[in-house]
């Protein structure tokens, strides 16, 4: 995932999508910090803003103790301390801002995984649509058989960008599907393999021998499969996503994770605070329904996004 749109067009999308939580966030910056000495209750105040932006408890202390360290006793503006802040996120960030590799396997087989209504499906068709147009041969499969909506949704997606789909019957074995897939997927010369799962979690025992089982049978035709297993989560659940991240590491090996809607709400600020706590690669985000809605994902491009900060440092008015 090393290619994107035209920056401007990508960073217009970006700020646009984290709207809401940027109001949020740099309205009550403003209020707190206009003209004001940077004392321990202003530091309180921010830490609470921060917490309730979503950021989380523990990074929401740690960036205004950071913030603290310079600045305390000193007359601050609202400006300063966003662009204080879009700079300590981008540090957070950094480390998991990691371009997902399709290029050292081939094909490269992509498990994804999630709750269903995180927009799975969705983002299967988008990442297809993204490497599509870098040119590559992509394969879909529809693993998550136990909703029908969601093979005939992959189906859509498939047509919609030239992608081959794998899908069986309703209610069929979701492994033997995979297996399915990658035994034509290499026949075909693909690049890319991507696998759609069930996202119940009403009963994990079986979502978790279900999630085994595929990873499992892949292993037959390819040891390294699934070679990414991508968790999405989205944004809107805020602080939820946190429970979801530790309950899909027990059912399976995440190695990565795909943010979606952060344009749904005022809770962007959960992809920092997962990235902290975490520490796992985020791969791509999406701000919207169109395919071109969801892209690689850039520390610095969100955090001064998220702030209200221009790329020559200053805030914005919203």
């Amino acid at each position: 995932m090393t290619e994107d749109a035209p920056k401007t067009g990508w960073l217009a999308r970006l700020k646009a999508g984290l709207q809401r939580s940027t109001s949020k966030l740099t309205e009550g910056i403003a209020a707190v910090f206009t003209k004001r000495k940077l004392d321990q209750a202003a530091l309180g105040e921010l830490e609470e803003l921060l917490i309730a932006a979503d950021l989380g408890p523990s990074t929401a202390a740690l960036l205004t103790a950071e913030f603290g360290k310079t600045r305390f006793g000193k007359d601050v503006t609202d400006q300063e301390v966003k662009q204080a802040l879009a700079e300590s996120i981008t540090a957070i960030l950094a480390p998991c801002a990691a371009p997902l590799n399709v290029a050292t396997a081939k094909p490269f087989v992509v498990l994804v995984v999630g709750v269903n209504g995180t927009g799975k499906t969705t983002t299967i068709g988008k990442l297809a649509q993204l490497y599509r147009a870098q040119g590559l041969k992509v394969m879909l499969a529809a693993g998550d058989t136990f909703r029908a909506a969601a093979i005939s949704q992959l189906q859509i997606w498939g047509e919609r960008t030239g992608c081959k789909v794998i899908a069986g019957a309703a209610n069929g074995d979701a492994a033997a599907l995979a297996f399915q897939a990658l035994q034509q997927a290499q026949s075909d010369g693909t690049d890319l393999l991507l696998i759609d799962t069930a996202g119940r979690l009403h009963n994990k025992k079986d979502l978790m021998q279900e999630l085994a089982k595929i990873a499992r049978v892949v292993k037959k035709l390819v040891p390294e499969a699934p070679h990414a297993t991508l968790l999405v989560l989205d944004a809107t659940t805020g602080q939820n996503a946190h429970a979801q991240v530790e309950v899909f590491r027990e059912l399976t090996q995440v190695t990565g994770l795909v943010v979606t809607k952060l344009d749904g709400s005022a809770k962007g600020g959960v992809l920092v605070a997962l990235a902290d706590r975490f520490k796992l690669p985020i791969h791509a985000i999406g701000v919207g329904e169109g395919a071109n809605d969801l892209r690689p994902f850039r520390a610095e491009d969100f955090a001064r996004s998220l702030m209200g900060v221009d790329e020559g440092g200053k805030a914005g008015s919203e």
